[in-house]
C-alpha cells in the first residue's frame, strides 16, 4: 500500500500577487539540492488519523507554526515514488527567523558507526507562485494550480 502523507500550502495575498511557503528538508541528502527539492510541510500519516490532523501536526513539528482557523482542502497527488500527498492551503503570516523543526537522528556518515542529528527542515522562504514552481517537488506543483482556482 502507498505511504499516506498530508501538509499546508501556506499562502500570503498581497498586490503583487500571492506568496507561498515552502520548506526544504534537512539532512545530508538534501544539503545541495534546490530546485524540485521544496516541499509544503507536509508528513506521513496512518488511519485512523485524517489527513487534515496529520497536516496541522506536521506543520507544527516541522515549522513550530500552530495553525487554527479553518483551512482549504486541496485534494491529493501522487508524487513519483507513489506516496499520496494531501493538501490544504491555509492564509498566515509566518516569519521564517522563527522556524523551530524536530530532528531526525541517522548515521552519517554511512557505515561510519557515527549518529548525527539533522533538522527535518533546514529552512522555510516565502516564494511568489512562478518561483514555487520550479523550487517545489514537481507532482506538488498541482497544489499551486489548486490554490489560484480558489482565490
Amino acid at each position: 500500500m502507498a505511504k499516506l502523507s498530508a501538509g499546508i500550502l501556506l499562502f500570503q495575498r498581497s498586490e503583487g500577487g500571492s506568496r507561498v511557503l515552502l520548506v526544504h528538508p534537512g539532512g545530508p541528502f538534501w544539503a545541495r539540492k534546490d530546485a524540485g527539492a521544496w516541499t509544503i510541510p507536509k508528513g506521513e500519516y496512518e488511519p485512523p488519523e485524517d489527513a487534515e490532523t496529520a497536516a496541522r501536526r506536521e506543520l507544527a513539528e516541522e515549522t513550530g507554526l500552530v495553525l487554527d482557523g479553518d483551512l482549504i482542502a486541496l485534494g491529493e497527488v501522487i508524487q513519483a515514488g507513489g506516496k499520496r500527498v494531501t493538501a490544504f492551503a491555509g492564509e498566515t503570516a509566518f516569519d521564517v527567523t522563527q522556524l523551530a523543526s524536530n530532528r531526525f537522528d541517522m548515521e552519517w556518515p554511512p557505515r561510519s558507526g557515527r549518529m548525527q542529528s539533522f533538522p527535518e527542515v533546514d529552512r522555510a522562504e516565502w516564494f511568489d507562485i512562478d518561483t514555487a514552481r520550479t523550487k517545489m517537488i514537481p507532482a506538488q506543483a498541482a497544489f499551486l494550480d489548486r490554490l489560484l482556482e480558489r482565490l
